[in-house]
């Protein structure tokens, strides 16, 4: 008896420990075999977005930043006028209107111009500053050449603002002497698709302070034709010489 008793003790504590240890060969139960299926197929589908996401991609390289073109410049030709109150250099537009800038430049080199005058100062009424002054051989049949052909400010991009010289002229292609300095703006005697204007040919690069100086001189209440009435200096300002500038 007390052999039995003592295998059931030593049998007992195995037989406890099988029930919480599953053998290796037993089944799988059915819930177990359920769960396996979804394991397996959540892994799957997790495979399946993987391999669809795209690929990230590399950040942008920054823009590269176009150099700046410069503005075109244009070729000038620098003409000195010496008047009786000062001197005035001009750039003429060789390049850009290089009909009206050459016809300019034959009564510089001929010393055409010599001796001639700024006769004329217009101002718009009530104080302004706004106007021009005009010079040059006053049709004077000894100083005159053959007029130029009309460049307008349409075709050679310039345009009637502060200190731009300009060809004058009664019509289109008549002008050929006589030239008027702008003071502020007066773009009205650009060309338009209705009106040809006036042809610009160079600005004032020094002496604003003595086109000014001419622009405030006193006029005549009397003399002058038409719309120039009133309109001319008394006394005129004495273009004493006109010469290419040095080369610098």
């Amino acid at each position: 008896m007390s052999i039995l008793v003592a295998l059931f003790r030593l049998i007992l504590p195995l037989v406890l420990l099988g029930a919480f240890v599953a053998p290796a060969h037993a089944k799988p139960t059915r819930e177990e075999e359920i769960q396996a299926r979804i394991d397996a197929e959540l892994e799957a589908m997790a495979r399946q977005q993987e391999a669809a996401q795209p690929e990230t991609d590399a950040p942008a390289a920054p823009p590269v930043e176009e150099p700046a073109v410069p503005a075109r410049i244009y070729r000038t030709v620098p003409v000195i006028l010496t008047t009786s109150l000062g001197d005035i250099t001009i750039a003429l537009e060789v390049e850009r209107a290089p009909l009206t800038a050459a016809n300019f430049l034959r009564y510089v080199d001929e010393k055409r111009l010599d001796g001639t005058a700024f006769y004329r100062s217009f101002t718009y009424e009530g104080g302004s500053a706004t106007g021009f002054i005009q010079g040059g051989t006053q049709n004077d049949p000894k100083r005159i050449l053959p007029p130029v052909p009309h460049e307008p400010t349409s075709q050679t991009g310039l345009s009637h603002t502060d200190g731009v010289i300009s060809l004058a002229q009664a019509a289109p292609g008549t002008g050929n002497g006589d030239f008027f300095i702008i003071v502020g703006d007066m773009r009205g005697f650009d060309a338009t698709a209705d009106q040809p204007g006036f042809a610009a040919f160079g600005k004032v690069t020094a002496g604003m302070d003595v086109v000014r100086a001419i622009l405030a001189a006193s006029r005549s209440p009397t003399r002058g034709e038409g719309v120039m009435r009133g309109q001319m200096l008394e006394p005129e300002v004495r273009i004493l010489s006109a010469r290419r500038a040095p080369a610098s």
